[in-house]
């Protein structure tokens, strides 16, 4: 999977760059972990530099965030209800609790939306609730224009450091990806529990 994407970085250079990393948040599989890198290793063997390759790819991953954004939008608190009204027994769920994760997101998203940038998976679905739950859109762009240029710095810088040689990062941040998985995993299989456990008891009240 790799050969294609190192090989449209080559051939288009810093719209590749921004091509790659705009599908990277539409389509979590591509990895950015491996993306970035290498974007930093072809500074040191063509005319591209590392600052336009931090642009470039800040520049597409924020488009990319745009975009699920105003999925989130289509996808509001009002249009969940309707959802709600038609199939909430059927997937067991009341206006209360979209409401419920809507003050949720609407208190700790911030720090989601910039965190969740230097994350696996997350960077990409986190821009969704954070269109749902219609987060300021310029307060949205700073946050995540912050998260995502801090994590393309440090994986730029590091391929371009290490030149050739830029696949030896490629094992530490699969294995950062993988733990970022487990927790991440860890933490919904909690939520799910905690959720059967509340309506258990709230059914009983």
């Amino acid at each position: 999977m790799e050969s294609w994407y190192t090989a449209i970085i080559e051939q288009y250079g810093y719209f590749g760059i921004f091509f790659i990393m705009a599908l990277e948040n539409l389509f979590p599989p591509i990895p950015s972990e491996v993306v970035l890198p290498f974007s930093g290793f072809v500074t040191t063997t063509t005319d591209l530099h590392i600052i336009g390759v931090i642009i470039a790819s800040t520049a597409g991953s924020v488009f990319g965030a745009i975009v699920l954004y105003g999925v989130g939008l289509l996808l509001d608190v009002e249009n969940l209800e309707r959802i709600i009204d038609r199939w909430g027994r059927i997937i067991r769920l009341k206006k209360n609790d979209v409401h419920r994760a809507d003050e949720w997101f609407d208190r700790y998203g911030k720090w989601t939306v910039f965190f969740g940038r230097m994350m696996p998976f997350l960077r990409s679905v986190i821009s969704i609730p954070a269109g749902m739950s219609n987060m300021p859109f310029l307060f949205f762009i700073v946050l995540t224009t912050l998260g995502t240029i801090i994590w393309n710095i440090l994986l730029v810088s590091i391929g371009a450091a290490l030149g050739e040689n830029w696949t030896e990062i490629i094992q530490y941040v699969k294995l950062y990806s993988k733990t970022i998985y487990i927790i991440l995993g860890i933490v919904a299989i909690l939520l799910i529990v905690w959720f059967v456990i509340y309506k258990k008891k709230k059914n009983k009240n």
